[in-house]
Protein backbone atom coordinates (compact mmCIF):
# COMPACT_ATOMS: atom_id res chain seq x y z
CA UNK A 1 0.00 0.00 0.00
CA UNK A 2 1.48 3.26 -1.37
CA UNK A 3 1.32 6.42 1.53
CA UNK A 4 -1.45 8.39 -0.64
CA UNK A 5 -4.01 4.95 -0.72
CA UNK A 6 -6.77 5.63 2.06
CA UNK A 7 -7.09 4.43 5.35
CA UNK A 8 -9.15 3.28 7.77
CA UNK A 9 -10.72 5.16 10.56
CA UNK A 10 -9.35 2.59 12.39
CA UNK A 11 -5.80 2.81 11.10
CA UNK A 12 -5.96 6.78 11.70
CA UNK A 13 -7.16 6.20 15.02
CA UNK A 14 -4.45 3.58 16.06
CA UNK A 15 -1.49 5.88 14.43
CA UNK A 16 0.40 6.79 17.78
CA UNK A 17 0.57 10.51 18.47
CA UNK A 18 -1.64 11.20 15.17
CA UNK A 19 -4.50 13.85 16.07
CA UNK A 20 -7.19 10.92 15.94
CA UNK A 21 -5.02 9.09 18.48
CA UNK A 22 -4.83 11.96 20.72
CA UNK A 23 -8.74 12.64 20.80
CA UNK A 24 -9.51 9.09 20.71
CA UNK A 25 -7.24 8.83 24.05
CA UNK A 26 -8.43 12.00 25.10
CA UNK A 27 -12.53 10.57 24.59
CA UNK A 28 -11.69 7.53 26.45
CA UNK A 29 -10.09 9.42 29.47
CA UNK A 30 -12.88 11.42 30.06
CA UNK A 31 -15.08 8.61 29.87
CA UNK A 32 -13.28 6.69 32.32
CA UNK A 33 -13.24 9.99 34.58
CA UNK A 34 -16.78 9.97 34.66
CA UNK A 35 -17.23 6.00 35.55
CA UNK A 36 -14.80 6.45 38.35
CA UNK A 37 -17.39 9.83 39.80
CA UNK A 38 -20.40 7.77 38.86
CA UNK A 39 -18.81 4.57 41.17
CA UNK A 40 -18.68 7.15 44.07
CA UNK A 41 -22.48 7.68 43.86
CA UNK A 42 -25.21 5.95 45.06
CA UNK A 43 -26.64 4.03 41.94
CA UNK A 44 -30.22 6.16 41.33
CA UNK A 45 -28.14 9.39 41.31
CA UNK A 46 -25.12 7.98 39.24
CA UNK A 47 -27.23 6.92 36.75
CA UNK A 48 -28.79 10.61 36.11
CA UNK A 49 -25.23 12.05 35.54
CA UNK A 50 -24.80 12.73 32.03
CA UNK A 51 -21.17 13.89 32.28
CA UNK A 52 -17.88 15.44 34.28
CA UNK A 53 -15.21 17.53 33.49
CA UNK A 54 -13.16 19.90 34.78
CA UNK A 55 -12.86 23.20 33.54
CA UNK A 56 -10.33 25.89 33.58
CA UNK A 57 -10.80 27.14 36.48
CA UNK A 58 -9.94 23.83 37.97
CA UNK A 59 -13.47 23.25 39.14
CA UNK A 60 -15.42 19.98 38.55
CA UNK A 61 -18.15 20.10 36.54
CA UNK A 62 -21.26 17.73 36.37
CA UNK A 63 -24.31 17.46 34.23
CA UNK A 64 -27.51 16.29 35.37
CA UNK A 65 -30.41 15.01 33.73
CA UNK A 66 -32.66 17.42 34.54
CA UNK A 67 -33.21 20.24 37.52
CA UNK A 68 -34.62 18.30 40.42
CA UNK A 69 -31.68 15.51 39.82
CA UNK A 70 -28.96 19.04 39.88
CA UNK A 71 -30.51 19.38 43.05
CA UNK A 72 -29.80 16.20 44.86
CA UNK A 73 -26.41 16.03 42.87
CA UNK A 74 -25.83 19.58 44.83
CA UNK A 75 -26.40 17.89 47.86
CA UNK A 76 -23.53 15.81 47.21
CA UNK A 77 -21.06 18.13 46.44
CA UNK A 78 -18.15 17.43 49.04
CA UNK A 79 -18.44 13.94 48.24
CA UNK A 80 -17.91 14.75 44.33
CA UNK A 81 -15.16 16.85 45.42
CA UNK A 82 -13.33 14.37 47.38
CA UNK A 83 -13.53 12.01 44.74
CA UNK A 84 -12.48 14.25 41.87
CA UNK A 85 -9.18 15.36 44.41
CA UNK A 86 -8.42 11.87 44.66
CA UNK A 87 -7.64 11.73 40.70
CA UNK A 88 -7.03 15.53 40.51
CA UNK A 89 -5.90 17.18 43.47
CA UNK A 90 -5.39 20.53 42.74
CA UNK A 91 -9.52 20.99 42.33
CA UNK A 92 -11.29 23.78 43.86
CA UNK A 93 -15.14 23.37 43.52
CA UNK A 94 -17.95 21.70 42.08
CA UNK A 95 -20.73 23.49 39.47
CA UNK A 96 -23.57 21.24 38.91
CA UNK A 97 -25.22 22.20 35.65
CA UNK A 98 -28.73 20.54 33.96
CA UNK A 99 -27.47 18.89 30.73
CA UNK A 100 -29.21 20.92 27.20
CA UNK A 101 -31.71 18.00 25.93
CA UNK A 102 -30.47 17.85 22.41
CA UNK A 103 -32.92 15.90 20.75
Amino acid sequence: MSKSDPKSLSELISLGGSPLNNLAQEARSRLEFADYIRAGLPADLAAEMVSCSLDSERALVIRATNSAWAARLRFESERLLALCRERHPGTRSVKVKVSRNTT
